[in-house]
């Protein structure tokens, strides 16, 4: 009799247990098969990782920038394929889970391919510059329409005319100006003295333009002309400014004054900025 009672009690409690216990191990099966997200994205940068894995820095349109593991994208046949190259514009799958900084890619979609620009040496010194740009001011999981439509305009402007040189100054333009570190054009920034048509001056390590009596030593010009061009810019999509061979001077150094004020706000030179020079 004692032995019977025992088994019925512990028959009873297992009994109460279990749909506790399969309430649990659903849960942790849901945990285990999250759904795929899905965004638009440009790839921003890819590193090597591990023997076969590739790293992957992307901008989702929906989910901003985010890091995450190509599985076998470095073997020969992989299912990437060209998809993961530099400012490629994708469709992108991946799997993200709280307790990891990474996610996990498990496809990628190419939607237009920039070929033509991504195997020439010298335009892809171009689309290394806003690739690292990009990837240094951006912060992570913070969505930017604005940076999104940026970077794939500039992109398939240099892919269009095969010329790196307004699509870049555009590009670098319009970054100074969302990310708010563009300063006032007409007048300097010391001693509040209209420029007119003199000419402006700027260094790396000052936010903002300096008139001729209130320059330092080593400060570069940034002309009427250039000035002028920003204007432009801020009003003119892109694809609709038609680069003349006159426009050459103002262009270049409307990009270094950009690119300049960019170093100033990351704190360091951009390592890109340099193959610039040599093309």
């Amino acid at each position: 009799m004692g032995a019977r009672v025992v088994i019925t009690i512990a028959l009873r409690v297992r009994t109460l247990r279990t749909p506790c216990s399969s309430l649990s191990g659903a849960a942790s099966a849901r945990r285990l098969l999250m759904p795929a997200r899905e965004t638009e994205a440009i790839i921003l940068k890819t590193f090597p990782l591990g023997e076969a894995d590739r790293l992957v820095s992307f901008l989702g349109r929906s989910s901003g920038r985010v890091r995450g593991v190509a599985a076998g994208a470095r073997r020969l046949n992989n299912r990437y394929g060209s998809t993961l190259e530099v400012l490629s514009h994708v469709q992108i799958w991946y799997v993200e889970k709280e307790t990891r900084e990474l996610v996990r890619i498990q496809q990628a979609e190419l939607l237009e391919s920039f070929h033509k620009a991504q195997s020439n040496y010298g335009l892809s010194t171009g689309l290394a510059v806003i690739s690292e740009i990009s990837e240094l001011i951006l912060p992570e999981h913070e969505v930017s329409e604005p940076m999104f439509r940026l970077i794939l305009l500039a992109t398939r402007e240099v892919e269009r005319t095969g010329d790196w040189a307004l699509a870049l100054s555009y590009f670098v333009f319009w970054t100074v100006r969302l990310g708010g570190w563009l300063p006032r054009f007409d007048r300097c920034v010391a001693c509040d003295t209209p420029f007119g048509s003199k000419a402006a001056f700027y260094d790396a390590h000052q936010p903002g333009l300096f008139c001729e009596k209130c320059r330092r030593p080593g400060m570069k010009p940034l002309h009427l002309e250039a000035r002028t061009l920003a204007e432009r810019f801020a009003g003119e999509r892109l694809d609709r400014v038609e680069y003349e061979n006159s426009m050459q001077p103002s262009v270049k150094e409307l990009r270094e004054a950009a690119l300049a004020w960019i170093e100033n706000h990351v704190e360091r030179r951009l390592t890109t900025r340099e193959l610039l020079e040599t093309t």
